[in-house]
């Protein structure tokens, strides 16, 4: 098989999916690599490393999806590209499809093509590997951030996230305790500040606490609690994954409009709709916007700030994954790996996401039906 590696075109998305080292690795399974011109340039990954390591260059983004049964890149399809695909073809990417709209999905299962979503594909413990590696990131930088619009030439409330001698640290109010949470949590009481985790299950606070000790605060979040806790927060970061649907709104417009002048919102959830009514999704180019006083930022692709690092992430996360697809072919990778019939929303045209379908109000064929030899999928929520 051979597989494809595509630049990315979409607004200051500098990661690429797969590295150089990557390419290597699926060379040396006897696998053939198509990379599209410039692919890593951002990522400071030139074609001639990846020259290097086996693969072949191309300068036509037709003949990427020309030549390969499974493409690759970071971002979702553009419409430009839905143009190019072929029938048939299987791309895997960040498609977070449960923040779109119907019409999309419509359109894209028009085009009898497979799309595989990063964020959804699932391990043997039922673990999301390729998005807990982006989470990870995006949890530490959700802290750098809040630090960053919390300065006063920012327009923030002029606070310094650990406080000094004689002044009380920021207040930094954590929803969700999942990877985002965790990673958030513990850059932020690094910077000793004050850290409150919420989450509606006792069960992940109390995992929550285990590994991190006393250095945080946990509270169950009730629209009460979170209420509450949000009025008092000098920075909110919302970190709630509902694994495969849209993120609920869990701070309503009522709530935002009861923070602190100056402070600051970090939605990392935005890729899945934003669990902030106020939210709307922002770009690294024009990261923020200001609603009732207070300082939003909502990028999808914040980590592609640090995007030679999240792009080595992303490709050691999701190699195992391609080579399985590449070695044994899209349908009995499918087939025969319970982890990748988790990730397809889309399989040749027809929608097969349980969860996607019951967001969008759609009809669902299961993958299980159409393959009765194999186990069904997990499905599990996080």
């Amino acid at each position: 098989m051979t597989v494809g590696v595509l630049a990315e075109q979409a607004n200051l998305e500098r990661r690429v999916c797969l590295t150089p080292g990557g390419v290597g690795s699926l060379v040396r399974s006897g696998l053939s690599v198509v990379v599209e011109t410039g692919a890593g340039v951002a990522a400071h990954f030139s074609d001639e490393d990846y020259r290097a390591f086996g693969a072949r260059v191309v300068y036509d983004r037709d003949e990427v999806f020309g030549r390969c049964e499974l493409v690759l890149k970071v971002s979702a399809l553009r419409s430009a590209d839905l143009l190019r695909v072929r029938s048939g073809t299987a791309v895997l990417a960040f498609h977070h499809l449960s923040a779109t709209s119907r019409e999309r999905v419509e359109g894209l299962m028009n085009r009898k093509v497979t799309l595989i979503g990063y964020e959804v594909l699932e391990d043997e413990k039922g673990d999301l590997p390729v998005l807990h590696a982006m989470s990870e990131i995006a949890g530490q930088l959700a802290v750098h951030v809040a630090a960053r619009y919390l300065e006063s030439q920012e327009g923030g409330r002029g606070v310094l996230l650990g406080g000094a001698t004689g002044i009380p640290p920021a207040h930094v109010v954590i929803l969700g305790s999942g990877v985002v949470g965790l990673w958030a949590a513990r850059a932020a009481a690094g910077s000793r500040a004050q850290v409150t985790v919420m989450d509606s299950s006792l069960a992940a606070l109390r995992r929550a606490e285990e590994a991190l000790g006393r250095k945080v605060i946990t509270e169950v979040a009730h629209p009460a609690s979170i209420n509450r806790a949000v009025a008092f927060a000098d920075a909110l970061i919302g970190a709630v994954l509902i694994r495969g649907e849209r993120a609920p709104h869990l701070v309503t417009r009522d709530m935002v409009k009861s923070m602190k002048p100056g402070a600051v919102i970090v939605d990392v959830s935005i890729d899945q709709g934003g669990c902030v009514e106020t939210s709307r999704p922002t770009s690294l180019h024009d990261p923020v916007f200001s609603e009732s006083g207070i300082t939003h930022y909502a990028v999808p692709n914040m980590s592609s700030a640090v995007a030679r690092t999240a792009s080595m992430a992303l490709s050691h996360a999701a190699l195992d994954f391609v080579n399985r697809l590449a070695q044994k072919g899209i349908e009995a990778g499918i087939q025969e790996h319970p982890g990748l019939a988790a990730g397809v929303y889309i399989h040749q045209g027809r929608l097969v996401s349980h969860s996607l379908a019951r967001s969008l109000g759609m009809e669902c064929e299961a993958l299980e039906d159409r393959h009765p030899g194999r186990p069904p999928a997990s499905r599990a929520s996080g």
